[in-house]
């Protein structure tokens, strides 16, 4: 076996019930819970397991429950013995990352994540956009249609997140990027139109992103204590300034297919996903030919991952 790193989810992956059992068989996973409580001022556990569907996809809902609940699974597997080399994120899972990786304090913690879910949810409600899923393009006509729509309609639409090879996600003005996805419909390739009015990751995040730096860049934080893998440049990243980092992490294409190769590249070959969901799991067995990769959502899950990495 290789070196190990951890990955903590993004948003979308949240489902009614989550984190219940962490906290009901976990001292580690209770703490980390009660402790969000505390911070966020609701109860957290509460709100996971009985908010309805529709309050659980809204942005200022669902981060910080991801967040909750991928702190509280990162918590289990430390106190249970297991340990990494380094650390990724998808989108807001960079915020748990660094976290874990204690380059802020969990309270700061719960307070960047409590900003960053305000600042996106008003984005999302004032500046409208949509984004699509691509199934089975590579990134050169996923950028191309996107051009072309911009050219057509006069308006903007990008690649932004890199999923997994052959699932590229592209976001934008309403019209421009609705005939971006025509195009690549056209074209024989898959298009799934995803339940945000929002375009996440893009440039119409700009509002969003200078007020969540103005809300965070007086926290405290720390040098990060083990490698970091980066969204905003797809490889290992040396963070000198978090705040900035994270304000233009929120307006830059989510770069998790490169990330992947640079982690494989460096003989990461077992990964270990914290939140609900095994969405960054599937992208690495799509990614990485023959890395192992567990995740920690739920009692069941954590027992087989701790068989099989437990010290």
């Amino acid at each position: 076996m290789g070196k190990i790193a951890f990955l903590f989810s993004g948003q979308g992956s949240q489902y009614e019930g989550m984190g219940k059992e962490l906290y009901n068989n976990f001292r580690e996973a209770k703490d980390i819970y009660d402790m969000a409580s505390d911070y966020l001022s609701f109860d957290v556990l509460k709100l996971s397991c009985e908010g309805s569907k529709e309050e659980l996809s809204k942005t200022k809902v669902s981060q910080p429950l991801i967040f909750t609940l991928s702190l509280a699974a990162h918590a289990v597997a430390k106190a249970n013995g297991i340990t990494a080399s380094a650390v990724a994120g998808f989108s807001l899972g960079e915020v748990t990352a660094l976290t874990a990786a204690s380059a802020m304090s969990y309270e700061t913690g719960f307070k960047v994540i409590a900003e960053r879910a305000k600042a996106m949810q008003s984005a999302a409600e004032n500046i409208p956009g949509a984004m699509f899923a691509i199934i089975g393009a590579d990134s050169e006509k996923v950028e191309e249609a996107c051009a072309a729509a911009g050219k057509q309609t006069g308006g903007y639409a990008v690649p932004v997140n890199y999923n997994c090879p052959g699932q590229i996600v592209i976001a934008g003005e309403e019209e421009t990027v609705t005939k971006a996805a025509e195009m690549l419909s056209a074209d024989g390739l898959r298009v799934v139109r995803l339940a945000v009015n929002a375009a996440f990751h893009s440039k119409l995040m700009e509002p969003a992103s200078q007020e969540f730096y103005e809300k965070i860049s007086s926290f405290k934080f720390n040098e990060v204590g083990i490698d970091f893998y980066s969204n905003v440049i797809g490889d290992k990243l040396n963070i000198s300034d978090i705040p900035s980092y994270l304000k233009t992490q929120m307006i830059s294409p989510v770069r998790f297919s490169q990330e992947m190769e640079a982690m494989n590249r460096d003989g990461y070959d077992t990964f270990v996903e914290f939140g609900p969901g095994k969405t960054l799991c599937g992208f690495i067995r799509r990614g990485i030919k023959g890395a192992r990769f567990y995740n920690i959502e739920d009692l069941n899950s954590a027992k087989r991952c701790f068989d099989a990495l437990a010290q």
